[in-house]
């Protein structure tokens, strides 16, 4: 399959400042020349801490998945498996007080779709909420999806310490990433994948906002919304009413390590997955009767719905050119991605009919620097690479270069439903109120 030169953390060269919008002066070889003056400052730290963080995010995966080897590791895996414990018990009494209405929940009148998981990163949810999103348009509704838009740019830091200083609630309206018509923010304000839902449903708003009470409220009163998805929304109890709640389960790693936060990579226990009202299997390869039978046990009452992520074509990052899917047939070819599983896609690179011979992987949502697409176009020629495949959401994320001498593509993907399509259409015409 050829050479693998997996990169975890930051760039290798060390943590410049990401260029492009926020930095946007360049020195020679590209990198960025230093700034003067506050808010330069307070940019290059934010990166500076981006990036740190990132390390500690590689270094804290490899621990709970026993990528690490050797005393101090284990010690650590102790100590976390103790403290899941006692998140364990943090979740089921969070739960609870909901359910005797101690922690008070809102109905804003309206359908209600959260699509979510049962472990952090990694199911491909965002091609889901776009396929529910398309099907509910499709069907006359007025579709916002609200999201949290993580890892996108945080409000001022002086604001936010007031704020939790003197208990004020944070009375700024959400980011409104598209309005319907037009593609309002780019992707560091918006977060990636909100940006890449704008993207793609020209004709859906979508919000950001961590309150997604207010930001549901807000598409109601602004922009006449009568239908609320809620990406990532599984485990946000605080909005209810008329909600069907659809959890996707990754064919590969259904429950990740089987262990709680932080020792595992699970949100909830697999019991809790009683509580939705459907059930996707994604990345499915048709082998998943053991997984279909656990599931049912865990809630035979959920339709359960088996897809896969079908690719639809190519396009150049920088162009906007356009390949059909063959065009990858035969040729070497490099992966770069920040995304929690890259295996996944780069598989499919090879299912295509591309020879890997480079791959170059970063921590999940990872924001590119210019010097860290440089750096994959030198190494990918070194190894006669003919192109650089990356995913759509990693995309978003990249800066501008000046040099192509080796061409980018993303793959554009979408949901394509392999089983369970009744269960699919009968949850939208419950949305739809269609008999």
């Amino acid at each position: 399959m050829g050479v693998f030169d997996t990169v975890t953390g930051s760039a290798a060269s060390g943590f410049p400042p990401r260029v492009g919008l926020l930095t946007g002066r360049f020195g020679r070889g590209g990198r960025a020349c230093p700034s003067r003056g506050g808010l330069a400052d307070w940019e290059f730290m934010r990166e500076r801490l981006r990036a740190y963080s990132e390390k500690i995010e590689t270094f804290y995966r490899e621990v709970v998945l026993q990528e690490r080897r050797g005393t101090r590791a284990a010690l650590l895996r102790g100590l976390l498996y103790a403290v899941s414990k006692v998140f364990l018990l943090a979740v089921i009494l969070r739960r609870k007080l909901y359910n005797v209405r101690l922690l008070r929940d809102s109905t804003l009148g309206v359908q209600v779709i959260a699509v979510g998981n049962l472990t952090v990163g990694g199911t491909g949810k965002t091609p889901v909420v776009e396929k529910f999103a398309r099907e509910l348009r499709d069907q006359g509704r007025n579709v916002a999806i609200l999201s949290r838009g993580y890892r996108s740019k945080p409000p001022p830091v002086h604001q936010w310490l007031l704020n939790k200083i003197l208990f004020r609630e944070d009375t700024r309206p959400p980011r409104v990433v598209s309005d319907g018509r037009s593609l309002l923010l780019d992707s560091d304000m918006a977060g990636d994948e909100p940006y890449m839902l704008a993207s793609n449903l020209k004709d859906v708003v979508v919000l950001v906002d961590k309150d997604r009470v207010k930001s549901g409220r807000y598409a109601i009163e602004q922009f006449g919304c009568d239908t609320l998805l809620l990406d990532d929304g599984f485990q946000y109890w605080k909005l209810r009413g008329r909600r069907q709640d659809i959890v996707l389960i990754d064919c590969q790693q259904p429950f990740g390590n089987e262990r709680l936060l932080p020792r595992g990579t699970l949100r909830e226990p697999p019991s809790h997955l009683a509580r939705a009202s459907y059930i996707f299997i994604t990345k499915s390869d048709g082998n998943t009767a053991a997984l279909r039978e656990r599931l049912v046990r865990l809630n035979p009452r959920a339709g359960i719905i088996e897809c896969i992520h079908h690719p639809l074509y190519f396009e150049d990052v920088f162009t906007g050119e356009r390949r059909e899917l063959d065009f990858i047939r035969g040729r070497k070819v490099a992966s770069l991605s920040g995304i929690a599983q890259p295996e996944s896609f780069e598989q499919s690179l090879v299912n295509l009919g591309g020879e890997l011979v480079y791959s170059k992987g970063f921590a999940d949502h990872h924001r590119f620097t210019q010097q860290e697409i440089l750096n994959a176009i030198n190494r990918g020629k070194k190894r006669q690479a003919e192109v650089i495949f990356t995913t759509q959401k990693d995309a978003v994320r990249f800066p501008k270069i000046d040099r192509r001498d080796l061409p980018i593509y993303f793959m554009r993907v979408e949901i394509k439903i392999l089983s369970g399509a009744r269960d699919f259409q009968e949850c939208v015409k419950k949305v739809c109120f269609i008999d």
